[in-house]
């Protein structure tokens, strides 16, 4: 049970992280996103979930809950992403860059990624807990799936 609980939240911050910074990537690539529509692809991505499993409204609701919280947790750690880029740009650019900040930089962008992913852990045993066990299964069906 451990096992399989631990595939199920590794494929479910896999999903929050591919879809909640699958629109922060197009906007890498200078074709930003209004954040509404970002919100529209997340939402379409639960809601494809939702209807595997079968979820009835309450459900939905609560789910969606999460997910909003996640992405609004996405969203503040993408925040300081144009400095961090900035930063470097800068750094490469002088005749001596300065490691000390550039690792210091590192490490608060992975802080911002780690406490990202903690927060994403968390709404998958929250997300867990709002399923049932034949619902939680159909979603392990498709994890495992994702993982061949």
């Amino acid at each position: 049970m451990r096992k399989l609980f631990g595939r199920l939240s590794v494929a479910l911050v896999a999903l929050v992280a591919v879809v909640g910074l699958a629109g922060f990537a197009c906007a890498h690539h200078h074709h930003s996103h209004d954040p509404a529509q970002i919100q529209k692809m997340v939402n379409a991505r639960v809601d494809d979930l939702l209807d595997d499993v079968d979820a009835t409204p309450d459900q939905r609701t609560r789910i969606h809950a999460i997910a909003d919280r996640l992405l609004a947790s996405a969203k503040g750690a993408h925040a300081g992403h144009e400095q961090a880029h900035a930063t470097l740009l800068a750094e490469w650019k002088a005749d001596a860059p300065d490691r000390a900040k550039l690792h210091a930089l590192v490490d608060a962008r992975m802080d911002e990624l780690r406490k990202l992913a903690h927060q994403a852990v968390d709404a998958g045993v929250e997300a867990h807990d709002v399923l049932t066990p034949a619902q939680r299964q159909k979603l392990t069906a498709k994890a495992e799936r994702w993982h061949r």
